[in-house]
């Protein structure tokens, strides 16, 4: 099987060459650099399947990086120096996948990066080379998926596959979100062979650990509006709702 290779754009020699390194032991083919002018020239000389990349470069910045992956149909991975809300807000607003925040863990980064690829369906394939892929070259999961990790609800815990399927539902069956407690809970517990009231408690936790990570601005950069503020957060059912209506709407465009 051919390897997924990696653009890793990095100022700091140490944690660039402890990303090689990492990337490289995780089966990653690595190409690296910390000039932005270098890494634009790797997307159209290399053809990688991800890029990585910090802000602050020489030569042509993070966000240039960024537009030009875009461009090019890369999945972009953004390094921020700082957990500040609305700069990981814009950049996930100008079509980043993911942020990394210094500082992190760096192989915990390349669990994050095989989560994408697994939850991409592959970036390397040919969907990631269409205009407008996110609504029409990826499944309504791996859409429901990018919007999850973008928002921060992790996959490991029960309210992640719970909210998915609530969203699939109400996305298939719009009506269904008018009837939660009686169709929509009951449905996804027979499905996965658990209670009602324990789906209603899983999609809440997943809901508030999203909530509690404070990426208020990133959520709102998704939805395109400035839906919550603060502490702010949504019922269950708002948000199954509001995510829903986000991809029906993106199947009309």
């Amino acid at each position: 099987m051919k390897k997924k290779k990696i653009v890793v754009l990095e100022s700091n020699a140490e944690l660039k060459e402890k990303m090689i390194h990492s990337f490289e032991l995780g089966g990653y083919e690595v190409c690296a650099s910390d000039d932005g002018a270098e890494g634009v020239a790797l997307i159209g000389r290399e053809a990688p399947d991800l890029i990585v990349s910090e802000l602050f470069l020489k030569n042509v910045d993070g966000i240039g990086v960024l537009e030009e992956a875009k461009s090019a149909g890369v999945p972009c991975v953004m390094i921020v120096a700082a957990a500040d809300d609305a700069l990981i807000g814009r950049v996930m607003a100008k079509g980043a996948k993911y942020c990394l925040v210094k500082p992190f863990d760096v192989e915990t980064a390349v669990r994050r990066m095989d989560e994408l690829f697994r939850e991409e369906g592959a970036p390397q394939t040919e969907s990631y080379r269409e205009a407008g892929h996110a609504r029409r070259g990826a499944t309504l999961e791996e859409r429901i998926s990018n919007i999850f990790i973008s928002i921060g609800i992790p996959p490991h815990i029960k309210g992640y596959s719970y909210l998915r399927e609530g969203i699939r539902m109400a996305v298939e069956q719009p009506d269904v979100i008018n009837n939660v407690t009686k169709v929509l809970y009951p449905k996804i517990g027979e499905k996965y062979g658990t209670t009602a009231s324990k789906v209603e408690r899983a999609i809440r936790h997943a809901i508030e650990v999203a909530w509690n990570r404070g990426r208020i601005d990133v959520i709102n950069a998704i939805f395109g509006a400035r839906v919550y503020i603060g502490s702010e957060k949504p019922t269950n059912s708002e948000f199954i709702a509001l995510v829903a209506d986000k991809l029906i709407l993106e199947t009309m465009v």
